[in-house]
């Protein structure tokens, strides 16, 4: 299955592979009209006399053509990152990504992130890779916009033999398809190459032999491999299983993603954010069962949350406990909407008092107005324009770059 990316560039690709070098008179990305205001020199790589004297060339380039600043540029300069003398080796680069689907905004975010690569040979450095990536299913479309904010797999000319095939096969075990597999590893790099092989693998053979099931190993290795790294894991696995969590169930590796995802120190500050809002030890526990997700929120989401629930609403914080999946839903989208809707209901005397807080957030958002909007017929206008005003309040936050609670996870 492997060996088909061996295959001449003429039959996987269709391209002809001969190095050419090319100018800003030739290279298309420096002669396309763009809709956006862009000056059309960006990519001209001449420098005025000054510049040339003050700057090494290939600095230069990087601020006339990418819009570094000086300092940046030298940076890159001195860490030896662009080592050039003429547009040749850099212009190809950029002809070689234009070839193969990237825009020019993509190589500008590539090319700011990693400016090594514009003193890469292409042919010989990223041609390869992509011959694999393409051969093995993945698309373009797939791999461009990863490849732009991941553009370290293409780094060294050593790694698809040695690194990307072997785990290539390794992941083949537990991801369904091929291109599952190229676009974990595009996208996880990083957790990847700076872990040895060996440890990933034995780490795999010890979750393997611990019970976990291997569709939760192809999930922790498609969002977060950086686990396999782990020095301890067998600990880890341990107080997961103590926590009331079987190795064989799903929710175990969410759990287990909880746990090494934050230091011990982040993870008792968390639990002493819901001691403080009433929850107790037993509590934290059983919630934590129910949705392990839950100790993933941020700490201020939490704190929004409860916030909102016990202060804003009134409610009591322990109803939260009965579905902590609420922590992992939008404050402002989803919650505040909701509410509303329930507490006027409860003030009306249309929602029975005894009637669970918490169920109503479990529906989905049409069941949502089917049950508790579209069902109340005298009433249903001023729900339904209740609840669609707190949403628009939430995009217009949102469009307005206001912030948004969210998760985390700190350390993976």
């Amino acid at each position: 299955m492997l060996n088909k990316w061996f295959l001449s560039q003429n039959v996987v690709l269709g391209l002809n592979t001969t190095k050419t070098t090319t100018s800003k008179f030739n290279n298309p990305l420096f002669n396309q009209h763009f809709s956006f205001q862009i000056s059309l020199t960006r990519f001209c790589t001449t420098t005025s006399q000054s510049e040339s004297v003050t700057h090494p060339f290939a600095a230069s380039y990087l601020i006339n053509n990418f819009g570094f600043s000086h300092e940046s540029a030298l940076k890159a300069f001195n860490l030896k990152q662009v080592r050039f003398n003429t547009a040749d080796k850099p212009d190809s680069v950029i002809t070689f990504f234009q070839n193969h689907g990237f825009s020019h905004d993509n190589i500008r975010i590539m090319i700011r992130r990693a400016p090594w690569l514009l003193s890469s040979q292409p042919h010989k450095r990223f041609l390869p890779k992509f011959q694999f990536f393409l051969s093995n299913a993945a698309s373009s479309s797939d791999i461009v916009p990863l490849l732009t904010t991941n553009p370290r797999i293409l780094r060294s000319s050593l790694d698809l033999e040695k690194q990307i095939i072997p785990l290539f096969e390794l992941l083949s075990r537990f991801l369904k398809t091929n291109k599952d597999i190229i676009l974990c590893l595009i996208r996880y790099w990083t957790a990847f190459a700076t872990n040895p092989y060996h440890l990933i693998v034995s780490n795999i053979n010890l979750m393997s032999d611990f019970g976990v099931s291997d569709n939760v190993i192809g999930s922790l290795l498609q969002s977060r491999p950086s686990i396999f790294g782990s020095k301890d894991l067998i600990k880890s696995l341990e107080e997961v299983k103590d926590l009331g969590f079987h190795p064989s169930m799903t929710n175990f590796g969410t759990a287990l993603m909880a746990k090494k995802c934050m230091s011990k120190k982040l993870w008792d500050e968390k639990i002493d954010t819901f001691k403080k809002w009433g929850w107790s030890d037993e509590a934290i526990i059983r919630a934590f069962r129910c949705r392990p997700e839950l100790l993933l929120a941020s700490i201020d989401k939490i704190n929004l949350v409860m916030s909102f629930w016990v202060n804003q609403l009134g409610w009591n914080s322990l109803a939260l406990t009965k579905r902590p999946h609420i922590f992992s839903y939008s404050l402002d989208k989803t919650i505040t909407p909701r509410a509303s809707v329930l507490q006027f209901l409860l003030m009306k005397g249309l929602r029975e008092k005894n009637a669970s807080l918490v169920a109503p957030f479990g529906y989905s958002g049409k069941m949502f107005l089917s049950k508790f909007v579209f069902s109340f017929k005298e009433e249903s206008d001023y729900l339904l324009k209740l609840y669609e005003e707190k949403v628009k309040l939430a995009y217009t936050k949102e469009n307005n770059g206001m912030p948004m609670p969210s998760t985390e996870c700190v350390t993976c």
